[in-house]
């Protein structure tokens, strides 16, 4: 976790200043080279849309990392965000931040990166709003809205670029975050202003950026080629001339691929009778690195069952994580009491404070009839059987028998793929429902603000000032001692008001053949998976 007072220059907020410099060099000042000729990276990932603009899900965000660029961006092994198109970045007060790009940056198709583009990028994120996209959600510092909170657009002034290599962003509240924020490519990356229509998304196929690689073919749900970008002068050198990404259906598909060697590298997800598997293979590595991926459930507070507080209530009293993480995952996951995952700065046990580490069905009985409950309450619980890995309809199933045995629910699971889940989630499909979270950047708000301020970006109905009043302080003082306190306060709210319920988090692991470099550095709890850092043979 990084230490926002010991980035930012101490002194005060009014004298705040924060210098990010670029990091790496390249031997020859051009990223484009390659030399470390061509490997296949499989995973079970979905893609939404390789447009910036319209996705909000690690399938797109793992494409993007090495299509686009982004201001700044998090090194291997840190979370120190650090100049990736800006050769620097400052904050002059907590609402202003300044970055000077480099010079001579250009788009793979020859086409010259300015300020200008940096502007287009954000508005049209914001301009174009689309529910799948991440920028509704995370770009509330520079957004205009409606009265009923909706985004509309890029606020008026928000935005200044007084020159071709300079962009000043004027926050419409202090936000320290804010240069670890648009280092995900959701939201901070740079596209072409006259290759991206500004009212729509582009054609997977058609994008362009100015990464270290290049879109050369796309198959949805297929496969991606990636390859050198000529005109790439950054730091992120690519390793790889080109690089292959398959996408497979389910983990029983890719555990294969790797068994046959018909990939060079397998990540996100299998499940954890493939690694066990593939732990027994000589010829192949089974890397882990510390993760901050969490698995969680979700609450319709606004309507139907979840209306009622004592039912969300009863619910955190009921479920067993050690039997999920035993059942369904053959205890390769840690149960989780917090949204924010254990090992962040400022993560709590919150849950387990409120209701205890094992289940207690009498107290989730008593809860129910103080308030008037009647039992059996019936619920629609909702899971997506693909897109987080085989497991998921056996974590879905354990939590459904956990809440039946207490003979307080009744419940009726139902799921969707990927595509159709995360659209229907929002129209009130399901009662409680299945959702995973990958960091967009590493402080414990990201695992806060997008949950719990107005309705969460699943839109789930909560609202509470006060979590709203705790967020905006914490996100405007340096003093990290002070943000913990608020984001113990905000972890203490969730588990009393549970609009949502931890259920575990785990590891990030890859499985590669032999040959393979780079691997094991890129798996962080960034959950970057930087493929211009690997190479074979």
């Amino acid at each position: 976790m990084r230490k926002l007072d010991k980035i930012l220059a101490v002194g005060g907020a009014a004298a705040l200043v924060a210098t990010l410099a670029a990091c790496g060099s390249n031997s020859n000042g051009n990223g484009s080279s390659g030399g470390g000729g061509s490997f296949t990276m499989g995973t079970t990932d979905t893609v939404t849309a390789v447009d910036p603009a319209g996705s909000y899900d690690l399938g797109s965000s793992t494409l993007q990392y090495s299509i686009f660029q982004t201001l700044l961006t998090i090194p291997p092994g840190s979370t120190t965000p650090v100049g990736d198109a800006a050769q620097s970045c400052s904050y002059s007060d907590p609402k202003t931040f300044t970055c000077k790009l480099k010079p001579g940056l250009k788009f793979s198709n020859g086409d010259p990166l300015t300020s200008a583009d940096v502007k287009y990028s954000f508005e049209r994120a914001l301009n174009i709003g689309d529910p799948n996209g991440a920028a509704i959600y995370l770009l509330g510092d520079i957004a205009q809205t409606d009265k009923k909170g909706n985004v509309t657009g890029l606020a008026p002034g928000a935005i200044d670029t007084p020159d071709a290599r300079t962009v000043v962003f004027h926050l419409n509240r202090p936000d320290v975050t804010f240069q670890a924020l648009i280092t995900y490519p959701g939201v901070g990356a740079i596209v072409d202003h006259k290759v991206f229509p500004m009212d729509k998304k582009l054609p997977d196929d058609q994008v362009i950026g100015s990464g270290p690689y290049k879109l050369t073919q796309y198959q949805a749900g297929q496969q991606a080629t990636l390859e050198a970008n000529p005109n790439y002068t950054g730091d992120r050198a690519p390793k790889a001339s080109q690089v292959f990404i398959s996408y497979y259906s389910d983990s029983s598909g890719l555990k294969l691929a790797i068994q046959n060697k018909e990939i060079d590298v397998a990540w996100d997800t299998l499940g954890p009778t493939d690694l066990a598997a593939l732990k027994k293979q000589s010829d192949l590595t089974v890397a882990t690195g510390a993760g901050a991926a969490i698995r969680y459930w979700v609450w319709r507070t606004n309507s139907g069952p979840g209306k009622s507080l004592a039912v969300r209530q009863a619910a955190a009293q009921i479920i067993d994580r050690a039997a999920i993480a035993k059942n369904a995952y053959d205890n390769t996951v840690t149960p989780l009491y917090s949204i924010v995952p254990p090992g962040m700065q400022g993560a709590t046990q919150a849950f387990k404070d409120a209701y205890g580490a094992t289940p207690n069905v009498s107290a989730a009985k008593q809860t129910l009839q103080a308030a008037g409950v009647s039992t059996p309450v019936s619920i629609t619980l909702g899971y997506t059987p693909s897109h987080y890995g085989p497991n998921a309809v056996d974590e879905a199933t354990e939590l459904s028998r956990e809440l039946q045995a207490s003979g307080l629910f009744t419940v009726t699971v139902k799921s969707a793929e990927w595509d159709t889940y995360q659209t229907i989630y929002k129209q009130g499909a399901y009662d409680l429902w299945m959702l995973g979270w990958y960091p967009d950047y590493p402080d414990a708000d990201d695992y806060l603000s997008p949950f719990m301020v107005k309705g969460g970006f699943f839109q789930n109905g909560y609202d509470n000032k006060q979590v709203d009043a705790l967020a905006a302080h914490e996100l405007g003082t340096t003093d990290q001692s002070s943000r913990d306190q608020d984001f113990a306060k905000m972890q203490e709210i969730a588990a009393r008001d549970v609009p949502f319920i931890p259920s575990w988090v785990g590891n990030n692991t890859a499985v590669y053949v032999d040959g393979m470099k780079g691997v094991k550095q890129t798996l962080d709890p960034a959950y970057i998976f930087r493929l211009w850092t690997i190479s074979k043979g």
